[in-house]
């Protein structure tokens, strides 16, 4: 199975670190996508650029609304995702048990649709494909 893992950070998540602290984490942080990546794991992850360069679309309403910045219904932001493979989603879990940026921020864990067609003519989506 294929799970969308987001990375929620509250605005604060890293205050009263040092420069050397905050990279310490990053290399930890990409010593840990190796790991998964070499244990058949991780498809792709990436952290996000800063927030305030964020584009909201909202198409609820009949105009379309675009909105800069992050206007979410919360104080925390997503800041990177992890797109893994795992047998269930017990493992996905296990997989960030010792995860370097887990203790800054909320993970959030969701399976991605398997198998998803197109309801009328049965035409399944893009294959994912990283360049």
């Amino acid at each position: 199975m294929k799970f969308l893992c987001l990375l929620h950070f509250a605005p604060d998540a890293f205050a009263g670190l040092t420069p050397e602290q905050m990279q310490r984490i990053d290399d930890a942080s990409i010593e840990d996508d190796h790991r998964l990546r070499r244990a058949g794991h991780l498809l792709f992850a990436s952290p996000l650029a800063d927030v305030a360069t964020e584009v909201s679309i909202d198409r609820r309403r009949v105009k379309v609304s675009l909105v800069d910045g992050p206007y979410s219904e919360t104080k925390e932001v997503v800041g990177g995702f992890v797109l893994l493979e795992a047998r269930d989603m017990d493992e996905a879990v296990s997989l960030f048990a010792d995860d370097p940026i887990a203790p800054y921020c909320r993970l959030q864990i969701r399976p991605l649709m398997e198998d998803h067609r197109h309801s009328e003519t049965g035409e399944a989506r893009p294959e994912f494909r990283a360049s």
